[in-house]
């Protein structure tokens, strides 16, 4: 990709505190905080940087960034120079007088987790008892101040009835928008089951059948093959994108400016610190082999389906990549080694060749 577009997303880990000690977590989020989390004023000049290359969606995440005291002033630093706010949180700290305090900031859109329609289950996954009562007074709380509400479900276990159960749940609240994830092996969830190559075909089907005009969007994320199932079903949809972005209208800024291609992806591609954010986007080595479809190894880089799916960079990286310790991010050895293997997951065989 010799002209790259401007970024359209960037996620934010404004701090690594959380309350929570989800057993999927991809920082290992919990307690600590990282060593140098960028101040308030880093975090204004970041978002005046990111500005100049055009006005992409920027969401506040963490860790809990509910947490960081600062949260509505970065908000509303981003908002006055003219980018789009948003907030991805567990609903943990969201009361009546912080929601108030987040739309005066400019925050219009909040992605807020929910694993499971059964409280026991969301509870025992985000090892925090009452974490799912938390979640959904903050859907209704935000839904109420005049929020758009996403829900984010990490799907721990392939099985489209778990799916169903958390959308039946959002529709009483009022959410039309939920984004399905599969866990990616970094952070607390870098024991992925990998024995399970293909379960996820059938549930993919099923996400991207089950809510057709129904007034319900649905995407699967951190799993770019559903680009694939849904052109083998001879489905459109324009705002599905690439299957997979990191890096190529996506990127993550850790912390400590940091900036990796997506929170799944623990490989730097440079120092807010040291770079400027437009430098990092449009000069990355790391960012240049991921756009480039011609450095795509193994199966992915045979696939007829490369162009629209392009595999997870992340699993793949986690397959074949430089060796890091759990939370750590690290400058790749090799980077189109470690970046461009083939996906582990995917079951598909390019062509039908054996």
């Amino acid at each position: 990709m010799d002209n790259p577009s401007p970024p359209r997303l960037i996620s934010w880990n404004v701090t690594l505190r959380c309350p929570l000690q989800c057993s999927h977590c991809y920082i290992d989020a919990g307690e600590r905080e990282v060593a140098d989390p960028l101040t308030t004023e880093e975090a204004y000049r970041v978002l005046d940087e990111i500005r100049k290359t055009g006005t992409p969606l920027v969401i506040l995440s963490g860790g809990e960034p509910m947490m960081r005291e600062d949260i509505c002033d970065i908000a509303a630093h981003g908002t006055k120079t003219g980018l789009r706010m948003g907030l991805g949180t567990s609903g943990m700290g969201i009361t009546q007088e912080r929601a108030e305090a987040l739309v005066m900031s400019g925050i219009r859109t909040v992605a807020i987790s929910l694993d499971s329609a059964d409280s026991h289950l969301h509870d025992t996954y985000r090892g925090y008892p009452g974490a799912w009562n938390q979640a959904v007074s903050a859907i209704r709380i935000c839904r109420e101040k005049g929020m758009q509400v996403q829900i984010n479900m990490t799907l721990l276990a392939p099985e489209s009835t778990r799916i169903d159960e958390v959308v039946s749940l959002g529709i009483t609240l009022g959410v039309r928008d939920y984004q399905i994830f599969v866990p990616v092996p970094t952070g607390r969830s870098r024991q992925e089951n990998y024995d399970r190559f293909g379960s996820y075909e059938k549930v993919l089907q099923h996400m991207l059948t089950a809510y057709q005009d129904t007034g319900i969007s649905l995407r699967p994320t951190c799993i770019p093959q559903f680009r694939r199932i849904a052109e083998e079903m001879g489905l459109k949809n324009p705002g599905w994108g690439r299957g997979c972005i990191a890096g190529i209208s996506y990127c993550r800024i850790y912390a400590n400016g940091l900036v990796t291609p997506c929170p799944y992806l623990p490989v730097i591609a440079g120092d807010l610190r040291k770079e400027k954010f437009a430098d990092i986007w449009y000069h990355s080595e790391v960012f240049h082999a991921l756009r480039d479809p011609k450095r795509l190894q193994g199966k992915c880089g045979r696939c007829e389906y490369n162009l629209v799916c392009g595999g997870c960079r992340a699993r793949a990286y986690s397959a074949y990549g430089t060796p890091h310790s759990c939370g750590s991010l690290v400058r790749p050895a090799d980077v189109q080694g470690d970046l461009c293997g083939e996906d582990p997951l995917c079951p598909y065989i390019p062509g039908g060749a054996q």
